[in-house]
């Protein structure tokens, strides 16, 4: 185990401009912006790049760091770098944090490392505390539906885990509306404190409006988290005029590829028209376009350096849109 140090001291302003948003109908409240460990804290990215961007993310407001047990690369690592982290500077803070972590993608051989059981959902959060290094997450979710685990088992293990004390509150990540409702009965018949769905969402793909996941959450009173907020840095001013050299794509491209950008090209450009009009850059019109939506409780975005941050924030500073903006907005995103 990390020795703990006084090396880091977080900003005394760090909670003056972040704007917090309840979960749904419940009392947990999650910044606007939470930083994503789903990229930039594996194994390729060294450790004072981590330190940046987490004391950066802290300084500013964001209590809210969101893992799995798969983030990489390797599997677990960014969970081993998320423990030591905490470990290390934010050990007098935990009860400032809200940490989360997922299980529901394979995540070691054979029957048992992967899906919805009760025997994979218990193992893997177990597994996950010890890498965390921590006694309880903040928030564990069902990663990803599992059509041959009996739904009653996947949320029972859910109630088992959150009775165990080793999460405080429970999530739902890539459901459709008519899966999270059923899910949310059985919850709610067991009383476990099921607060948020975790989902893509952005001006590019638009699933959750199609298949009822938006409008159920709302009407369930629960909340939403987007992953993939701009789309895996299509909805920044990265591609505009190519590919350049040290972007997701020549370095990393295990989730965009360079036709993922040949594709949506004149799409953006045409975004980006708008918000300029609007005296923004086009990531913090994307990002202001979902916080504008009382159903959205927070954007996740991950990061690679600490002004991406800075800049993911200042969409907070105009969440407003007209009609006008909205409809032409669709217009380009959706034609």
């Amino acid at each position: 185990m990390f020795e703990p140090t006084n090396d880091y001291a977080p900003a005394t302003t760090r909670y003056d401009e972040m704007r917090y948003n309840r979960c749904g109908t419940s009392g947990l409240k999650l910044p606007a912006i939470s930083l994503g460990f789903w990229h930039n804290f594996g194994d390729i990215t060294p450790y004072e790049q981590m330190k940046s961007l987490v004391f950066t993310a802290f300084d500013h407001g964001i209590t809210h760091f969101d893992l799995a047990n798969n983030y990489g690369p390797e599997p677990g690592a960014a969970e081993k770098s998320a423990g030591r982290l905490i470990h290390q500077y934010f050990a007098k803070h935990r009860d400032e944090l809200i940490v989360s972590t997922k299980a529901g993608y394979e995540m070691w051989a054979g029957p048992y490392g992967d899906g919805g059981s009760r025997k994979y959902l218990i193992s893997s959060l177990d597994q996950s505390l010890e890498r965390l290094g921590l006694d309880y997450v903040d928030i564990f979710y069902h990663h990803r539906p599992d059509n041959e685990t009996p739904l009653e088992e996947t949320m029972g293990a859910l109630a088992q885990i959150v009775a165990s004390g080793k999460a405080l509150y429970v999530g739902l990540s890539n459901y459709d509306g008519e899966r999270l409702a059923k899910a949310s009965a059985i919850l709610d018949e067991l009383h476990v404190p099921f607060v948020i769905n975790q989902n893509k969402y952005n001006i590019l793909d638009r699933t959750v409006e199609r298949n009822g996941l938006k409008d159920t959450a709302k009407k369930l009173g629960k909340g939403l988290i987007t992953f993939c907020p701009l789309e895996q840095g299509l909805l920044t001013d990265r591609y505009l005029n190519g590919i350049p050299a040290d972007s997701r794509v020549a370095h990393d491209p295990r989730f965009l590829h360079e036709d993922s950008v040949e594709r949506v090209h004149n799409k953006i450009v045409a975004l980006n028209d708008i918000a300029y009009q609007r005296g923004q850059t086009l990531a913090e019109m994307s990002l202001a376009w979902l916080l504008r939506d009382d159903t959205v409780t927070s954007v996740l975005a991950g990061a690679s350096k600490p002004q991406q941050i800075l800049d993911n924030i200042g969409a907070l500073k105009n969440t407003t849109f007209s009609d006008e903006e909205l409809a032409a907005i669709d217009k380009i995103a959706l034609g």
